[in-house]
């Protein structure tokens, strides 16, 4: 099956405009903005025929095309990242069996997330998007508690049926969980990883619904599928001691920077 990922960069952000062009520290010293360390994440995807940054900012085009990226001009009208690679597989000409969103604020998503992303779509035919979950330890479900405490997003979450199918995904923390967890203890919550692959049929058709009131309520664009009794599988990925996080907000840059010290991100 052929796999085309597209990271959909928006400028005009309501949380945090201009993010996809914030720089980020690594190890080594070495300043890449977001959309690059995204693009080189896409790039390290075994399987992946084509990567190209969908856009509508000369800015963003202009730096993605400087580090060597391609790029797709796309509709400042694209309300969200899935819009934005539904216009863009439409302007390359479609034929791509599978189409890839890996959203430009996660920098840090392992190549084998996609992978196995990938992998299980093909292998689940009666789905028509699969997205990825990482079970929470303890840490985890403590920080994103606190986030939600203090008023922050600072995570999505999932939950989903015996065949893994989504029922639900939110910035709240759900299942509500009424025991504390030692750090590295597993818990039953799962860390939704903002990263989608679609089947053309399923992508292209997503422009044309409505968002819905759960949508509209939660921000969150892959309910617009369930809204619309579409079946989203859930693929459990494994973080093989690696951390992972999302550029959500401005505090999280040095949440993130940190973490690619320790992983000796360049």
């Amino acid at each position: 099956m052929s796999v085309l990922i597209v990271i959909p960069a928006r400028y005009a952000s309501t949380r945090y405009p201009g993010k996809p062009l914030v720089p980020l520290t690594g190890a080594a010293g070495q300043k890449r903005t977001l959309v690059e360390r995204s693009w080189r994440a896409a790039c390290s995807v075994q399987g992946a025929d084509r990567v190209v940054v969908a856009t509508d900012d000369d800015r963003i085009k202009d730096a993605a095309e400087a580090f060597g990226a391609e790029v797709v001009m796309t509709a400042p009208e694209c309300a969200n990242g899935t819009e934005r690679c539904a216009e863009a597989h439409a302007a390359l000409g479609g034929g791509y069996e599978i189409v890839v969103n890996l959203q430009g604020d996660a920098p840090l998503t392992p190549h084998w997330f996609v992978e196995d992303l990938v992998a299980g779509l093909r292998d689940a035919p009666g789905m028509e998007l699969a997205t990825p979950v990482l079970r929470c330890n303890g840490e985890t479900l403590n920080s994103l508690l606190a986030d939600r405490k203090a008023g922050r997003v600072g995570g999505t979450t999932a939950v989903f049926a015996e065949d893994r199918s989504a029922l639900y995904f939110s910035k709240e923390v759900v299942p509500y969980c009424g025991k504390a967890y030692g750090a590295g203890e597993n818990t039953p919550v799962f860390h939704h990883v903002g990263v989608y692959a679609y089947r053309p049929d399923a992508l292209a058709a997503y422009s044309g619904w409505r968002a819905g009131p759960l949508e509209n309520l939660e921000g969150l664009e892959q309910l617009r599928f369930l809204e619309n009794g579409r079946k989203v599988l859930c693929v459990e990925v494994d973080a093989r001691g690696r951390e992972f996080w999302e550029l959500n907000n401005p505090g999280d840059v040095p949440r993130l920077e940190a973490m690619m010290k320790k992983m000796g991100h360049e």
